[in-house]
């Protein structure tokens, strides 16, 4: 970034690759304060008019208010307010309201700073995180002092907020194997270190989804001509996949975001090396592209999310990225799961690996917090393998196994239950917290566990519509696709596959949709687009459970019906509990 300072909406970005901010009079003569100043002045017109028009008394115009507020803060900084007659000291209490306001305004922004070393060693690193450690302090030192001259007293009670940034990411450019038709991005720098101050609170100008993403006639490399210093590279591991997502500095929040969800990659797992899939996001080409190709050339998808505003979700980032794994993993022979995988373990011993697969509000997650708390007794403990998107695959023995692709669970604050978004708060990343469908990225499980290959011992459907309660096995793989299409109820089930490759559930208005939908397999990101080919692996995945004769079934969590259908996810939970604890029985 060639700016010292990039205010963009409500996110600001410090680069302080040329140097840095060490006292409260260097911050006062920087850029960063000029812009700020002009930004804040621009928000008082809109929120706190009655601050404006004290700001700007004598009908002074923008350039006589920002000379005279500076120089207030200025004459504030180096002498006692009883020595000298200070302009906007008239009203003190007013002039205290302008620098609390202009304060509470500063830590509402999305605050990031960058710094780009050609070596980013153990030494540059632990520099780094002490430079964002002293900007915090010179910035609420800077707020504390003004506000003390004003008042004439000092605080008795601190509150030790983040001033400074709210993350620091340290750039350095990787030599990657980087094919010509790529070159655009050589020169991209790399996130190498990214420091997070949780729990932290982005705020997004959308949050919903509703593009769904499709396949594109030609690469969108050829759209991208953004400059290299506008761009950053957050090279993450989803699942085992090596996926280079560049984002615009627009979208940096979404960067940030990413930190949570996906394992950073490290230099030595990009240095050399070309990725599995790229993502272009933030891309600024006067259109509104949810889009993915197939680079046969260079065997490389590469996917490409448009600039607009209803992108800035971090929806779009989350599931941009596992459209591309997951297009990616179909082709090297393994199904995509959309759904949650977990591995109980009883007191007693017992080891149960459950696999649930389902679209966004079925109720998986519901299903194994109820199953958390029925069994809370008898559970030792439970470890997620993944808690939105996963894969099956056939291990070298020929064997059902399961991997996942997250470290952490991108969920509904609504969807928890009371308590469970704050457990790890001290490391989530909380969007839009005070509006509807607000989120939270929490822990969900270290990487090492995610790419393990883990026995999967029974297979669900997260059915949300139908009126039953518990769970029913499936016994043969025979057509009731008609069923399963309508959402009717039904008695005799014998076509596990069909129910799957429907995927019906009764949305919860998550994303855009509202009430019976299906997609195919219950996977808009990647088998939807590749049906053919998703299909030749769901046949062969289910020969396999069947073959080896994994239980697969549906787990009625009632969720889109009136009221919940009267706990149909705590008899669900039941139902789940008694196979954890006696296998499967004729239900």
């Amino acid at each position: 970034m060639k700016e010292k300072c990039y205010f963009h909406e409500n996110e600001v970005i410090l680069n302080f690759t040329s140097g840095t901010l060490t006292s409260s009079a260097q911050l006062l003569d920087s850029p960063l304060f000029n812009i700020f100043l002009n930004q804040y002045l621009d928000y008082l017109e809109n929120h706190r008019r009655d601050l404006r028009e004290f700001l700007y008394q004598k009908d002074n115009d923008r350039e006589q208010v920002l000379t005279k507020l500076k120089g207030t803060l200025r004459l504030l900084l180096l002498i006692h307010t009883e020595t000298a007659d200070i302009p906007y000291l008239e009203l003190p209490d007013i002039m205290e309201e302008v620098i609390s306001e202009g304060y509470r305004y500063w830590t509402s922004l999305d605050r990031y700073s960058i710094l780009y070393l050609q070596n980013a060693d153990s030494y540059a690193t632990n520099a780094f995180m002490n430079l964002d450690h002293e900007i915090n302090e010179l910035a609420r030192n800077f707020y504390r002092t003004v506000e003390a001259k004003i008042t004439g007293r000092r605080d008795n009670v601190y509150k030790q907020l983040d001033a400074g940034t709210n993350a620091s990411l340290l750039m350095q450019k990787y030599e990657w194997n980087c094919p010509s038709a790529y070159e655009k991005l050589k020169d991209i720098a790399f996130v190498h270190t990214i420091m997070v101050r949780t729990p932290l609170i982005i705020h997004t100008k959308s949050n919903k989804r509703s593009n769904v993403f499709k396949e594109h006639d030609h690469n969108p490399i050829e759209d991208f001509n953004g400059d290299s210093e506008d761009w950053f590279c957050f090279p993450c591991l989803i699942g085992k996949l090596l996926v280079y997502a560049y984002f615009h500095k627009d979208y940096l929040s979404s960067c940030v975001g990413t930190t949570g969800l996906f394992q950073l990659a490290r230099s030595e797992d990009c240095l050399g090396r070309k990725p599995d899939a790229i993502l272009l996001f933030g891309n600024h080409d006067g259109t509104k592209d949810t889009v993915f190709y197939y680079d046969e050339e260079n065997d490389i998808y590469i996917g490409k999310t448009s600039a607009s505003e209803e992108i800035d979700y971090f929806g779009y980032t989350k599931k941009s990225l596992l459209t591309l794994h997951n297009l990616v993993a179909m082709k090297r022979g393994w199904l995509p799961i959309h759904g949650a995988m977990v591995n109980i373990y009883l007191k007693d011993g017992t080891k149960k690996g459950l696999m649930f697969m389902g679209d966004s509000g079925a109720g998986k997650s519901e299903t194994l917090e109820a199953l958390s708390t029925l069994a809370s007794d008898m559970i030792d403990h439970q470890e997620t393998v993944f808690d939105d998107m996963g894969t099956l695959h056939l291990d070298a023995n020929g064997k059902i196994r399961g991997q996942g692709t997250e470290i952490g669970a991108f969920v509904r604050l609504d969807d928890l239950d009371k308590g469970t978004a704050y457990k790890d708060m001290d490391r989530s990343i909380f969007f839009n917290p005070e509006k509807s469908n607000a989120r939270v990225v929490i822990p969900a499980a270290p990487h090492s566990v995610v790419t393990t290959e883990h026995p999967v011992d029974i297979f669900l459907y997260a059915n949300n519509y139908t009126d039953k309660r518990g769970m029913h096995f499936f016994k043969t793989r025979e057509e009731a696709e008609p069923v399963f299409v309508e959402g009717k109820s039904f008695d005799n089930v014998d076509d596990a596959l069909t129910v799957f490759r429907a995927g019906n559930r009764m949305a919860k208005g998550t994303t855009t949709e509202y009430g019976l939908v299906g997609s195919y397999f219950a996977n808009p990101f990647g088998p939807m687009q590749r049906q053919e080919e998703c299909q030749v692996l769901i046949d062969k995945m289910f020969d396999a459970l069947f073959d080896q004769d994994i239980p697969v079934g549906e787990v009625y969590t009632c969720l889109g019906l009136p009221n919940k259908g009267n706990h149909g996810i705590d008899e669900g939970a039941a139902a789940l509990l008694d196979f954890v604890k006696n296998g499967k029985k004729d239900i």
